[in-house]
């Protein structure tokens, strides 16, 4: 099976010099996350923090000791995974590094 890459091109600013050689795609800078941390802000009350295993073209991604926090009317609940297949569709940001707080 053959893998299809599609890829989303921004039109430059005004002012920026034609060869700008600087535009980096979605999905490579998720690429240059593998085997780091990752902080996952899901659609919902969910965050996930983990190491990104790997991705597909749907986002869908493989995530290793993973630390899943789900904001309750109790306060956070914190749960920890050894590893997950997060479905693509529900997340709402990606921060590569982490939380700022760690």
């Amino acid at each position: 099976g053959g893998f299809i890459s599609t890829a989303i091109m921004i039109a430059p600013k005004k002012g920026m010099p034609a060869g700008n050689t600087s535009v980096i795609l979605p999905s490579e800078l998720i690429d240059r996350c593998i085997g780091s941390k990752i902080w996952v802000l899901m659609k919902g009350d969910k965050e996930l923090i983990g190491t990104l295993r790997g991705f597909d073209m749907y986002v869908n991604m493989v995530l290793e000791d993973v630390e899943e926090v789900e904001l309750t009317a109790d306060g956070p609940k914190l749960t920890k995974l050894p590893q997950i297949l997060l479905n693509g569709n529900n997340i709402a940001m990606l921060v590569p590094g982490g939380r700022p707080d760690e």
